[in-house]
Parts: C-alpha cells; structure tokens; sequence
C-alpha cells in the first residue's frame, strides 16, 4: 500500500513538473518582444566611389583610377608580406606611368600608422585607402621619433 500512496504523488510530481515547463515555453515563444538589433558596421564604399573620391583628392597621376587601384593592391601585398606579386603589380603600376614615390610614402604612412592583426582585412583594406589618399596624415599624426639618450663616452678613460 505503500508504493501505490508514493506512485501517486510521482505522478502529481512528474505532471505538475511538465505542466510548469510547458507554460513557460509558452509564455516564451507567445510574447511580442522583438530581439534587439544587432548594429551592422557600414558597408564599405564600392571601389567606384573609393577611386572618385580618391581622384577628386589626389591631383597629378597619383589620381588616376589605375594608379590607385594597383597602388593600393601593390601597398596590400606588401603589407601581407608577398612580395613577388606584389612587384608584378608594382611593373604594371610603372607601365602606366604612375608615381613610384607615391606608394613609398603611402607605404611609410600604413608603417607608421601600425599593421592591423593578420585576420583583419577591412581594417587593412581601409588603412591602405586611407593612406593612399593622404599619405602624409599618419606622418603628422605619429609623434617624431625620440633622440637617443646621450651615453657618456668611454673612449680615453681606460682601466684604472
């Protein structure tokens, strides 16, 4: 008699456990509460837009819609470390005549300003466009490199 009184009130048990839980889902799955939307980070400009408003900045060759299209894909190679092509577009970039010193010092100014991690490629992308059109923003913006602390000159104390 005893096990009939416990299996009852396992049974109550086990019915109000699965009577709670299914109105809980219920409350759950019936509200209207919308998830928050996640903030989509801006999509970047298309490479038309990029080279009008690179060409409108820039003035001389440097402004051409082929220089700074293999300028800035030669600049992203070598930052990537692949030289070999990145030189391939560097002979086309000089083929159409555009300036050489212009990814030199687009080059310094992506040094200077720091390499994003190896996995961030928007952050390359836009460090590359942004040098690319004011190469010399990052030089002015970097402190000047520190002179080297004096060090007292050894040279005729000797040994005593």
């Amino acid at each position: 008699m005893a096990f009939s009184g416990q299996r009852t009130l396992v049974t109550f048990l086990c019915a109000a456990v699965i009577a709670a839980s299914s109105s809980a889902a219920f409350a759950q799955a019936s509200g209207d509460v919308k998830p928050p939307e996640q903030q989509k980070p801006p999509e970047p400009k298309s490479e038309a837009a990029h080279i009008a408003e690179a060409s409108r900045v820039l003035s001389g060759p440097a402004a051409y819609p082929e220089c700074i299209h293999l300028g800035e894909l030669a600049i992203t190679l070598m930052a990537k470390n692949d030289l070999d092509t990145a030189f391939r577009h560097m002979d086309l970039y000089d083929r159409f005549g555009c300036p050489g010193a212009h990814i030199q010092q687009s080059f310094r100014c992506m040094l200077r300003a720091g390499l994003p991690g190896p996995k961030d490629t928007t952050g390359l992308d836009n460090l590359v466009r942004n040098c690319w059109v004011t190469p010399n923003a990052a030089a002015a913006a970097a402190p000047p490199p520190s002179p080297a602390p004096a060090t007292p000159s050894t040279a005729g104390a000797g040994a005593r």
